[in-house]
């Protein structure tokens, strides 16, 4: 199996998701099935049949999640320095545009665009690896390819 690249942060926050799911989450669902059962006739029963269905639900994120997390790499970004790779904090100007965007190169479980966290196998990403500081980079996004330029790179 191949590892899975992480960021401390990305760990501990499947970790908590997981102890959640396993701790809250699990635990209620039971307490539900039994109460939705002793309402009688399983077969006509909504309460019964969509405490199972989140319950599956349940057991199939625990399931994800141990997974993953049996696989993690965790790699501190403030041990690196040097060019862009996984874990670096990248400021971009859009050259076309000029508006700036920072970015945190993630593994794809902890990858969300809201917030700033890009997942190391994106289009963007892979064109920003082994990148400097100054360096022009061309993407090819499903919108088109864009120009950015590399203003700076943090590892803290």
């Amino acid at each position: 199996m191949e590892k899975i690249p992480m960021t401390p942060a990305g760990h501990a926050a499947l970790e908590t998701e997981l102890k959640q799911l396993k701790s809250v989450e699990r635990p209620a669902i039971i307490k539900a099935i039994a109460e939705a059962r002793e309402h009688g006739d399983l077969s006509e029963n909504a309460e019964y049949h969509s405490a199972r269905e989140k319950q599956s639900f349940i057991e199939g994120r625990v399931k994800e999640l141990e997974g993953v997390l049996s696989l993690a790499d965790v790699i501190n970004p403030a041990k690196l320095s040097g060019a862009i790779k996984f874990g670096a904090k990248v400021t971009l100007v859009d050259e076309d545009t000029e508006e700036e965007k920072t970015w945190q190169i993630v593994g794809e479980y902890e990858a969300n665009i809201e917030k700033g966290l890009l997942n190391i196998k994106s289009p963007i990403a892979r064109a920003l690896i082994g990148k400097e500081e100054g360096d022009s980079v061309e993407v090819r996004t499903p919108g088109g390819v864009r120009s950015y330029e590399v203003v700076s790179i943090d590892f803290s």
